[in-house]
């Protein structure tokens, strides 16, 4: 059976009638994906495909994020419609966004709903299952701190992988070591928080209301600083989402100084899906210590 056929099973038996895809369009989403926008007898729907072998249970992963962050209902998130396999081809089948316009208060909403999933708490930081951050494995092995996961399982793992492939240098794994050492003095103590994992400018829509939809996700139980951080990492978003977020949910002081040390593992994984362009700036954010 193709993807196709699969899809328009998981749709018949969502509507409870008889659906037929009769147009795939290609559009973008994201470097790793195949995307299509599926014109079908019961609507417009949005489809990613993939190895199913190649990166297993992607697609299985990602829809538990997003129905993680849709569950907290705070954010608007892309509905998950379905997942599957099907020969050598993943999928999933999202509700297909359409754009418009940004309102007068889009980035003051954004902020605020932010900080609002961010009060979304669990006893431990990491998740109970393993995803993937772009095409790379995700580790999420929970822990009791923040310090120690960031260490562990975010920090030291990709260090590790970009040193093997000759990506960094042995003398970078001293000064991260050194950072290690020192960032129970760095992070202010805070509850894990729901976080999006990858909040970056591509990872957000805007609908047809006008707001902020959050797209593909790599979620946890995190420090909510990592995603700010991350929405600074390539240009930043508009000072009024900063501000909202913070009439909100406070951050501590010296927020913004951190933001080099949140990147350090966004940094890492660019530096190994995308090779050592990206170690001058992981150095940067280091020298920053």
């Amino acid at each position: 059976m193709s993807w196709q056929k699969a899809i328009e099973q998981i749709l018949s038996e969502k509507t409870g009638k008889l659906v037929q895809i009769k147009n795939k369009v290609s559009v973008g989403g994201g470097s790793i994906n195949d995307a299509y926008r599926l014109e079908t007898t019961a609507g417009l729907f949005f489809a990613k495909v993939n190895s199913a072998s190649r990166y297993p249970q992607m697609f299985k992963k990602e829809a538990l994020g997003l129905r993680l962050l849709v569950q907290a209902n705070e954010i608007s998130v892309s509905e998950v419609i379905g997942f599957g396999e099907t020969g050598a081809d993943a999928f999933l089948v999202l509700n297909y966004i359409e754009s418009a316009k940004t309102t007068k208060n889009f980035w003051e909403d954004f902020g605020t709903r932010l900080a609002k999933l961010h009060k979304d708490t669990n006893k431990l930081f990491g998740l109970e299952y393993d995803n993937y951050i772009g095409s790379l494995h995700q580790n999420n092995k929970q822990h009791e701190t923040w310090n120690e996961f960031f260490i562990q399982e975010r920090l030291e793992p990709l260090a590790k992988m970009a040193y093997d492939d000759r990506l960094l240098e042995s003398k970078d794994l001293k000064i991260l070591q050194n950072f290690e050492k020192r960032i129970n003095d760095i992070f202010p103590v805070e509850p894990p928080a729901l976080i999006h994992g990858d909040l970056w400018s591509g990872n957000f829509m805007t609908n047809s209301e006008g707001s902020a939809v959050i797209i593909d996700p790599a979620v946890y139980y995190g420090h909510r600083e990592m995603d700010l951080g991350m929405t600074q990492l390539f240009g930043g978003f508009h000072s009024l989402f900063y501000e909202a977020y913070h009439e909100e949910f406070p951050l501590e002081n010296g927020w913004k100084q951190r933001t080099d040390f949140c990147n350090l593992y966004p940094l890492l994984v660019h530096i190994n899906l995308f090779g050592g362009s990206y170690v001058g700036s992981f150095r940067s954010a280091l020298r920053s210590f």
